[in-house]
C-alpha cells in the first residue's frame, strides 16, 4: 500500500527552490519527485498549487488555483502532469523504475478506458519495454501521447493496444522534446524560408555563387574558431567543401566517421572513431591533475545504441513535416551531447545543423548558411544553452579520475542523453537562423553587389591589373573608406592626391547603404 499522505504536505522549500507562497502544495511532476524521492534534475518549469485563486509564473514555479488541484495520488499527478506539464520522458521512466509493476496496473485499472490512464499505460509498456497485465483497450477514441498544444509532436504511428497515437519526435534510444514557448512560436519557419527565397530570386546566379563560396569559407573558419583554433587556409577550405556537401548523403554511422576524418587531419594524439573510454568537456586541476568536468559524455558503451537511436530520430524526422529548426536541434544538440568521439564532436554538432537543413529543403540547393559565424558572435549564450544542459546532469551521473586524466562514469546514465528538453537549444538556434536569413545573407549579397560596383569604377578611371584592384578595395575596406598611409606610399603610390580623394569619396558612397563597420 503506497502512502499517499505525502503528496498533500504543505511545502515551503523544494529541493532548494523557495515555493512563492505560504500554505503550497506540490503537483505533477515535483509532486511525484517528492513522494518517491527520485533522482532526476528538474525540468524547467516546476509546479505547485495555490490558495490564492490566482494562477501565475514566478521563476520556475507555475502556480495554479486549487480548480485544478489534483487528487493526491499516483494517478491524480501523473494526470495532472500530462495534463498541465507535459510529457518528461526521464521522471517517467525514472518513476516506472522506482515504482512495483502491480502499482501502476492498479492505478490504470481504475480508469482502463480514461485518456490520461491509457496514455499512462502506452508510457509504461513503451518506455520499460515490458507489458502490464492489461487487456488491450477496445473502446474509447484514440488520443495522442503527446499534447501539441504544450510540445512539439513528431510523426503519428498508431498503437492500437492502448488507442493511442505514438506521435513521440524519437524512439526510445533517443527521444529529446521540445516545449511550446511564445519565442518560438513566434518564429516561423516557412517565413524565413520565403525570405531566403525573396533575396536570391533578386541575385544573379554567378553573384550568389560567389557568396555561397564566401559564406562557406566564413562558416568553416567560424567553426574551429568557436573550438579555440586558427587552422591553416587549406583546411578549413577542406572543412567548409564538407559543409557545402551537407544533405547530399544519408546520415549514417560510417559518414559520420567519415566527417570526423575531414576534420581531424593530424591523428596522431587521436583516437578515431567511437570512443573506447569516458569523455569529458572541462579542465584539470592545476595541483592534483585531477578532472574538473563542465560536461560528461556519455558512455562510451552507451554510444552505438544512442547513435543508433539518433540515427533513426533523423530519418523520421527529415521524412516527416517536422519543423526544420527544430529538427536540426533535437538531431545537433543530440549529437554533442552524446559526445560520441574523442575529438571533432563540436564541428560535427555543428555540421549536422547544416544536414538537416539542407534535407530539410530548407535552405536553398547549394547555399549554406553560416550558422557557425552567427553562433560565433552569440558565444556567450551558445556556451549558456550547453551548460544548461550539462549542468544539472553533473549531480547525477557518479564517476572517478582515472590514472591518464581522464574519467569513468560509475552509474547508468543512458537515459540522460536520450530524454531531455531542447527547447532551450531550439531557442537559440532559432535566434541563429532568423539572423543569418534577415542579416548575414542579405549583407554578403549587398556586400558583393557593392563590390562590383567599385570594381567597375575603377576599370572605368583606371588601367590597373586585377589582383591591383583587388588589393586597393582590400585597403578601403580595412581603412573603413579611406587609404592607409602605408597604402599611399607604398602599393599605390602613382596614386595623386585628387584620385585618392575620388576613390575614397566613390567606395564611401557605394558602400553607405551597408554601413563600412559591417563589411
Amino acid at each position: 500500500m503506497v502512502n499517499n499522505k505525502r503528496f498533500s504536505d504543505i511545502i515551503t522549500v523544494f529541493r532548494n527552490y523557495t515555493l512563492p507562497e505560504t500554505n503550497m502544495k506540490l503537483a505533477g511532476y515535483s509532486a511525484l519527485i517528492n513522494q518517491y524521492d527520485l533522482e532526476v534534475h528538474l525540468p524547467e518549469n516546476i509546479s505547485a498549487i495555490s490558495e490564492s485563486h490566482k494562477q501565475y509564473k514566478e521563476g520556475r514555479w507555475q502556480i495554479f488555483t486549487t480548480r485544478h488541484e489534483p487528487e493526491h495520488t499516483l494517478l491524480g499527478h501523473l494526470t495532472f502532469a500530462l495534463r498541465y506539464e507535459g510529457v518528461n520522458l526521464l521522471i517517467l521512466k525514472k518513476l516506472y523504475e522506482e515504482l512495483d509493476k502491480a502499482i501502476i496496473e492498479t492505478s490504470v485499472k481504475t480508469q482502463p478506458t480514461g485518456r490520461y490512464s491509457r496514455r499512462i499505460w502506452f508510457f509504461y509498456e513503451w518506455l520499460m519495454e515490458d507489458e502490464l497485465d492489461i487487456e488491450d483497450a477496445q473502446s474509447g477514441n484514440y488520443v495522442e501521447a503527446l499534447d501539441p498544444r504544450l510540445q512539439y509532436p513528431g510523426p503519428k504511428e498508431r498503437s492500437q493496444r492502448h488507442r493511442v497515437w505514438n506521435n513521440l519526435p524519437g524512439s526510445r534510444d533517443f527521444c529529446p522534446m521540445i516545449r511550446r514557448t511564445d519565442i518560438l512560436e513566434s518564429f516561423s519557419s516557412d517565413e524565413l524560408k520565403k525570405k531566403v527565397k525573396d533575396t536570391i530570386g533578386k541575385v544573379h546566379p554567378d553573384l550568389l555563387s560567389r557568396a555561397a563560396a564566401f559564406l562557406l569559407l566564413k562558416d568553416s573558419k567560424a567553426s574551429y574558431a568557436i573550438e579555440g583554433e586558427t587552422p591553416p587556409e587549406n583546411r578549413a577550405e577542406r572543412w567548409g567543401k564538407a559543409i557545402g556537401q551537407a544533405g547530399q548523403k544519408d546520415l549514417t554511422k560510417d559518414e559520420l566517421l567519415r566527417l570526423q576524418e575531414i576534420v581531424i587531419e593530424d591523428r596522431r594524439f587521436v583516437n578515431m572513431g567511437w570512443r573506447k573510454e569516458g569523455g569529458f568537456v572541462g579542465v584539470h586541476n592545476r595541483t592534483t591533475g585531477k578532472p574538473v568536468p563542465d560536461h560528461i559524455s556519455a558512455k562510451w558503451q552507451d554510444v552505438p545504441k544512442l547513435i543508433e537511436g539518433l540515427l533513426k530520430a533523423n530519418k523520421s524526422l527529415i521524412e516527416s513535416k517536422y519543423d526544420p529548426v527544430l529538427a536540426a536541434t533535437l538531431i545537433a544538440f543530440g549529437f554533442v551531447f552524446i559526445h560520441p568521439f574523442a575529438d571533432g564532436n563540436g564541428r560535427v554538432h555543428r555540421y549536422l545543423i547544416h544536414h538537416v537543413l539542407a534535407k530539410k529543403e530548407f535552405s536553398p540547393k547549394g547555399l549554406i548558411f553560416p550558422v557557425s559565424a552567427v553562433i560565433l558572435e552569440r558565444i556567450d549564450d551558445y556556451k549558456e544553452v550547453l551548460e544548461s544542459y550539462s549542468k544539472p546532469r553533473l549531480d547525477h551521473i557518479e564517476w572517478e579520475a582515472t590514472p591518464d586524466g581522464n574519467v569513468n562514469v560509475l552509474n547508468k546514465t543512458i537515459d540522460l542523453y536520450r530524454y531531455f528538453d531542447a527547447t532551450k537549444q531550439a531557442e537559440f538556434l532559432y535566434r541563429c537562423v532568423e539572423e543569418t536569413v534577415f542579416k548575414t545573407l542579405p549583407e554578403e549579397v549587398q556586400y558583393l553587389e557593392s563590390h562590383d560596383k567599385m570594381r567597375k569604377f575603377i576599370q572605368e578611371h583606371f588601367d590597373m591589373p586585377d589582383k591591383d584592384m583587388e588589393n586597393l578595395i582590400g585597403f578601403l575596406r580595412q581603412g573603413d573608406g579611406k587609404l592607409s598611409k602605408r597604402a599611399r606610399n607604398k602599393e599605390f603610390k602613382a596614386l595623386n592626391e585628387d584620385e585618392v580623394v575620388m576613390l575614397e569619396t566613390k567606395y564611401q558612397k557605394i558602400f553607405s547603404n551597408i554601413g563600412l563597420n559591417n563589411i
